[in-house]
């Protein structure tokens, strides 16, 4: 009795002699991960095969004929005879290079400060986090508004203290400055908050080993503390670095590109090629070039986070 009662209930019973298991009884592994894969290849794989196959042809989105096959002639351009993508690419990595060393060196040593006991710390904190949440068109005009060079805030500023009126957007050599300080206002929280997670996981031993060396503060700081951070360091860098390189709402919304292309980074010059001049097919072969060097980058940061140092 008790034997055919455990038969009953055993979540393992075992299906009659010469009787296969359910379909969904032998494929239960793959069936339930399907359509989560058949999902993903659509909204992912399909657009980037696409866009591979269209980089390789010559095509204008007001144009009635069908794409025409041109072969790498459209990346022989982007390489040989397209002095607006290097202007472009180097723009880009004077954003990302700038932007991301204010915003590493800013938060980590804000991190630094929020891992210690202070009075409302857990209020400043929040406080602090809410530029990376807020919308980023929402942040570009408000900052618009501060820069503006009769009304904005900062005139009011620069007047106090005896300067004169700065235009921060239409000045060719102060508008990408300008844009990565608003890119740092809203993501530096970002790397703080990683920076703060790294911290709270650091082990104890090495400090009390440091103390009772008689290690000073800046020396525990620079041997023990950033040796400890620098995997979690890096993926932020990683990040932020993918996001730097992809800007494109702060930038289009403040400038469009301009002023006489000054702020056209490789995002603005592929948006104003594929939806302004209706080239969609260059405009593949150049989300492709985009692409790789995205992708490039992150093997370098993590090949570099695994180095031992």
């Amino acid at each position: 009795m008790s034997e055919s009662i455990a038969k009953q209930t055993s979540p393992h019973v075992q299906p009659p002699p010469g009787r296969r298991p359910p379909f969904l009884v032998r494929h239960a592994k793959w069936v339930f991960i399907g359509p989560a894969v058949i999902v993903m290849i659509l909204i992912m794989i399909y657009p980037l095969g696409y866009t591979l196959w269209m980089g390789f042809h010559e095509w204008f989105a007001s144009s009635v004929v069908p794409p025409k096959f041109v072969g790498l002639d459209n990346y022989v351009r982007i390489f040989t005879d397209d002095a607006r993508f290097w202007d472009a690419f180097w723009r880009t990595v004077y954003f990302t290079v700038l932007a991301i060393s204010i915003q590493t060196v800013l938060g980590v040593g804000i991190a630094l400060i929020f891992n210690r006991n202070f009075l409302g710390k857990g209020l400043v904190r929040t406080l602090f986090l809410f530029p990376m949440v807020a919308t980023p068109v929402a942040i570009a005009l408000v900052w618009m508004m501060m820069y503006n060079p009769v009304l904005g805030v900062l005139r009011y500023f620069l007047d106090i203290v005896g300067l004169p009126p700065v235009e921060w957007v239409s000045n060719r050599l102060l508008v990408i400055p300008a844009l990565v300080i608003v890119d740092t206002w809203q993501w530096t929280p970002l790397i703080t908050l990683m920076t703060l997670a790294g911290l709270s996981a650091l082990p104890v031993e090495p400090y009390e080993a440091a103390v009772i060396d008689g290690a000073s503060g800046w020396q525990i700081l620079r041997y023990v503390t950033l040796p400890l951070l620098r995997p979690v360091i890096v993926v932020a860098v990683l990040f932020r670095s993918i996001d730097a390189i992809k800007t494109f709402d702060i930038i289009y919304v403040m400038t469009q590109g301009g002023p006489a292309f000054a702020s056209e980074t490789l995002n603005i010059y592929i948006f104003q090629t594929g939806f302004n001049y209706f080239h969609l097919g260059y405009a593949s072969s150049l989300l492709i070039v985009l692409f790789i060097i995205v992708m490039s980058v992150s093997v370098l940061l993590i090949r570099f986070r695994r180095v031992d140092w």
